[in-house]
């Protein structure tokens, strides 16, 4: 389990649920139907909640639906902290991401796709730019803990975790567009190898121009 979890109660476990619950139903909607025909109401009812309770958790449809990537974060930051001490940094970084982006198996590639196109909705924009900044710097946080370092004065934390961050998405963006098809696991893995490692260059000579 989490070990996040394991240290929540019931009840804080049930909030934790309906959370993600109305997020997940909140990205369904807006990629059937479009951001701007969907009402928080809607999304409310997907769950079997009152919009009264969705505003407990979200102040937007818009926030609901970035909430995703910064659960998922949170995730990635507890795992990188309850992995072996003796693990090396970029190693316990790279396990807690891997688990996180590919422990369910493979993502359908379609819906992801459609995922993305959403968030590049306009509306979104300034949500997704907010919840961006918060990723990064629980990532860092993270970090920070496990080197035992200070995140407002060490620089490394927050170097550290923008270029994970970067990784990722550049990761996913292969992922979705390679051409034969890769799979997400083995993508992730070597694109985080290859940056802790300084991105070497490729082996391979190139021909002068």
């Amino acid at each position: 389990m989490n070990p996040e979890l394991e240290r929540m109660t019931l009840r804080e476990r049930k909030k934790l649920a309906a959370r993600e619950a109305l997020s997940w139903a909140a990205v369904r909607l807006a990629t059937e139907r479009g951001l701007e025909h969907v009402r928080v109401d809607e999304i409310a009812a997907e769950v079997g909640v009152s919009p009264r309770t969705f505003n407990n958790y979200f102040s937007s449809k818009e926030e609901a639906i970035c909430a995703i990537g910064v659960d998922r974060q949170t995730r990635i930051r507890e795992t990188l902290l309850a992995r072996p001490a003796s693990e090396p940094l970029w190693e316990a970084v790279t396990n807690a991401v891997l688990e996180q982006y590919s422990g369910h198996g493979e993502p359908d590639r379609d819906y992801v796709t459609r995922v993305r196109l959403m968030i590049g909705n306009s509306a979104l924009r300034g949500e997704f730019l907010k919840s961006h900044g918060k990723i990064e710097s629980m990532l860092a946080e993270g970090i920070a803990q496990r080197m035992g370092v200070d995140p407002e004065h060490d620089l490394y934390p927050k170097l550290m975790a923008a270029t994970v961050s970067s990784v990722v998405r550049v990761a996913l963006g292969h992922w979705l567009h390679a051409r034969p098809k890769v799979e997400l696991a083995p993508t992730l893995l070597e694109a985080l190898k290859q940056v802790a490692a300084g991105l070497p260059p490729p082996e391979k000579e190139f021909p002068d121009s």
